[in-house]
């Protein structure tokens, strides 16, 4: 007995020692925390956010709900679950081996964000292409740039800067439609512009600092409220409540002296009933392109009360832009370098009238890349637009829910200009005598102002009668009413004119009506049907002087009937096939209207039939978006390459036009440390038959002709036939990560003559982005990002434009560019606590 007391006390000796001695092995070693995310039914949640408390490492659950964190040292962690709709959890875990944590989520007591933009969003069931864009993916991405480098990696979506580098005047392509034709909302509110129907996200800055997620519908896409989409949609929603209270800075600094401050505030959940959230920023930026500085401020702020069967948040944000102009381009006997050319172009453009001698100085001394026409100091665009939003959603019992909205949006402010030698009679003034000399021009300084409202409702009832059918019925009513007017601050002859007098003065009242009906029905479980009914009023009013003193006097009304079916077919749980069938109507914008040559047709409505199928597998490594479609055009409207007597483009109506190709979206995880994105759009855009009109002028400059010349078949322009996007990711540590991006993008074509002395030449562009992840005491995480631009410093322009005349000595054509920045960067801090 004792020889077996002796040899027990020995093995336990044994036992300790070696326990101690493996303690350091033990914490060197590497394990892993993984399981799936589900709620009380065990259906799975995609999608959860799953973080490992004070540690600044987060992911979210795959499309099967599970999730893991590889590499982790033996510990003690507290992982953090939440999921919109349900109440957030923590759970404790030892790690001295691989773990395996499943989590059951409860749902919330109150209505989540998400009802807000249900009614136009588009789901697995929909049988449309769209992309989703997560709050995470937005802010590894957001350095201050405007929204559509944001949405740069993207299928099919070309983006372009008038300063060059991201910040001011910015635009968007979706398969090659530009943004009047890309319908916008925030929280399912019309955001796009009611009478040019653009988007001028310079009025928004940093807003993607208050984006919670975004999802881009390619093609027609689902019923929304506001402008046709002809190319595509962005559906925006704003901030949702937060797990805690929080507080953010986040700041960017980088080339072009830019600048951005970002100050975020919030109070989690109050009482499980009240949150409130507030953001201050302002973005500054010289620009790439001589004197294209930008001063951005923006403010938003949101507040919101959660029952247990109903939601109200109520959203005031506002954006202040000062952006010096640049919306001229670079002429390309400039940016080539040309100098006989460049001589030519001044001579032609009769630059020893119009230009001062600084002007020639600028234009044959500055640097070729980044010349800008304008010099005058104060040729700025000053805007101010206030957004005030209130919404509503009440879960009125189990199958029944309803959602609605009021909004209103006021904008006010003007672009300012030096122009010499103007005529008085130009500005409905008198000629005047100085020391008895009659005098019919002078050099002056101009403002051209505009002044809307914009405000109305949205609703939405959605109804389940059972788990295999949804019927949704929406819709919305606005009115814009805006003002154009244009004002003289100062002329070096001053003649009959008051100070408050205005030289122009326009109206534009446009009323919007549309209703749809939204079905989802699936008779067997692996097969939806889905079908979605439109039916848009528009009242479009344009009357007064336009900036020209012609006399505008339009009175438009369009009915829109816009219907929509398609199928999806469910092969198994991680793959679908779905087709659809869409119809698509817009009217035309104020400029067709107001640009419109004495004796033209009124340009008519646009008319778009869509065809969309595809294919979509997800599995837990990777997944896979193809899809083929057919966008096939009546009278849609294009540019001509005509100007009228003010020297503006108009479009015209053409009569058959198409848009087909294929795209490719997905993502593959190679291991815990490398990832690769990918998207591939390819595409063919064609007008059938096309006329180019160009204007013909006497030796005086003064149009006797028009020269009409017909194409058969020619490319449309701005539509590149190949888009391409890569990215590689590298997580080497815990918290760190780089990634490789490229983008490709072939030819385009400025005109429709598809003439290769009018084109955009293709480019292909890499840039480089790093991210770190820490945290310290008082911290809760702490972010420092690197992104380059543009890293193999390739020279090309993103946009540009190009006119043709027809003089006694032969045809004039001058192209104009929008030169791109070469490499730079911007280096972010991000505090949160």
């Amino acid at each position: 007995m004792e020889n077996y007391l002796k040899s027990s006390k020995l093995k336990r000796s044994i036992i300790a020692v070696f326990t101690v001695l493996m303690l350091p092995l033990l914490s060197m070693a590497q394990f892993s925390i993984s399981g799936t995310v589900s709620e009380k039914s065990n259906q799975v949640l995609p999608g959860a956010s799953v973080r490992l408390k004070n540690k600044g490492t987060g992911l979210t659950s795959d499309a099967h709900g599970q999730y893991r964190f590889n590499n982790l040292k033996a510990g003690n962690y507290v992982l953090i679950v939440s999921y919109i709709g349900y109440r957030s959890t923590e759970k404790a875990v030892s790690l001295n081996a691989d773990a395996v944590v499943d989590i059951t989520l409860a749902p919330a007591a109150f209505l989540a964000d998400e009802v807000i933009v249900r009614a136009t969003r588009a789901n697995e069931k929909s049988a449309t292409t769209y992309k989703n864009i997560g709050k995470k993916e937005i802010e590894e991405n957001n350095f201050g740039q405007d929204l559509p480098f944001i949405l740069n990696n993207t299928p099919g979506v070309v983006v372009t800067s008038d300063a060059g580098a991201g910040v001011g005047y910015t635009g968007i392509r979706i398969r090659g439609s530009d943004a009047s034709r890309v319908n916008v909302t925030v929280n399912g509110i019309p955001y796009n512009d009611s009478e040019s129907q653009g988007t001028f996200w310079v009025n928004m800055p940093d807003f993607a600092s208050s984006v919670d997620n975004i999802q881009i519908q390619r093609g027609v896409g689902t019923s929304t409220n506001g402008a046709g989409a002809f190319g595509g949609s962005v559906n925006i929603q704003t901030a949702s409540v937060a797990d805690q209270a929080y507080a953010e800075l986040n700041n960017a600094y980088g080339s072009f002296n830019t600048l951005k401050n970002t100050v975020k505030v919030g109070t989690g959940m109050i009482d499980n009933k009240w949150s409130f959230d507030g953001r201050l920023s302002r973005i500054k930026s010289d620009g790439f392109i001589d004197r294209a500085a930008s001063d951005l401020k923006s403010y938003f702020l949101s507040g919101a009360y959660y029952g247990k069967k109903d939601l109200l948040r109520i959203n005031v944000f506002s954006g202040q832009e000062k952006t010096y102009q640049a919306w001229n381009g670079v002429p390309e006997a400039k940016l080539r370098g040309d100098l006989v050319a460049l001589e030519e172009h001044y001579n032609n453009n009769l630059g020893y009238l119009y230009y001062t001698d600084a002007d020639r100085a600028n234009l044959f001394n500055s640097n070729n890349r980044t010349y800008n026409q304008f010099t005058y100091k104060d040729q700025n665009d000053n805007y101010t637009q206030s957004h005030y939003q209130a919404l509503y959603a009440r879960q009125l019992n189990e199958k029944f829910s309803f959602n609605g909205a009021l909004h209103y949006t006021d904008g006010a402010g003007y672009f300012e200009e030096y122009k010499n030698d103007q005529k008085f009679s130009k500005y409905g003034l008198p000629d005047v005598s100085v020391g008895g000399s009659p005098i019919s021009k002078t050099n002056l300084v101009r403002r051209r102002w505009l002044d809307n409202d914009f405000y109305g409702l949205t609703y939405a009832f959605n109804y389940v009668p059972s788990s295999n059918l949804n019927i949704t019925l929406g819709g919305a009513y606005n009115q814009y009413r805006g003002k154009h007017f244009g004002q003289i601050i100062w002329a070096q002859y001053a003649s009959t004119a008051a100070n408050d007098y205005h030289y122009y003065d326009g109206k534009g009242n446009k009323d919007d009506f549309n209703t749809y009906a939204k079905v989802n029905y699936s008779p067997v479980s692996q097969l939806s049907l889905f079908a979605d009914l439109q039916y848009r009023n528009v009242n479009y009013d344009i009357t007064g002087l336009d900036k020209n003193r012609n006399t505008l006097d339009f009175h438009n009304k369009y009915n829109f009937f816009n219907p929509k079916v398609g199928a999806t077919y469910f092969i198994n749980q991680q793959s679908n096939v779905y087709a659809s069938f869409s119809v698509g109507n817009k009217e035309p914008n104020r400029d067709d209207f107001s640009n419109l040559k004495a004796g033209l047709p009124v340009p008519k409505s646009e008319h778009l039939n869509n065809v969309e199928a595809g294919y979509r597998i997800t599995d837990k490594d990777f997944n896979v978006g193809i899809n083929v479609y057919g966008m096939f055009y009546k009278d849609q409207l294009i540019f001509t390459g005509e100007v009228n007597d003010g020297g503006d483009p108009y479009r015209q109506n053409v009569d058959k036009s198409s848009r087909m190709g294929l795209e490719i979206d997905g993502s593959y995880s190679i291991s815990p440390k490398f990832i690769i994105n990918a998207n591939a759009a390819l595409s063919r855009n064609k007008i059938k038959n096309y006329i180019d009109y160009v204007s013909v002028y006497d030796a005086n400059f003064d149009l006797i002709n028009v020269q009409a010349t017909s194409y058969a078949n020619p490319d449309i322009s701005f539509s590149p036939n190949t888009v391409l996007f890569g990215e590689l990711v590298y997580k080497p540590l815990s918290g760190f990560a780089m990634a490789l991006q490229s983008k490709y993008v072939s030819k385009q074509y400025m005109d429709n003559t598809q003439n290769e002395s009018r084109k955009l030449d293709a480019y292909w562009v890499n840039n480089a982005r790093l991210g770190y992840d820490f945290n310290l005491k008082g911290i809760k995480n702490i972010n420092i990002g690197l992104l380059i631009n543009n890293i193999l410093d390739k020279k090309y322009e993103s946009n540009g434009y190009t006119y043709s005349s027809i003089y006694p000595w032969g045809m004039l054509t001058e192209n104009f560019y929008f030169p791109q920045a070469g490499t730079n960067f911007l280096l972010s801090l991000n505090l949160k606590f």
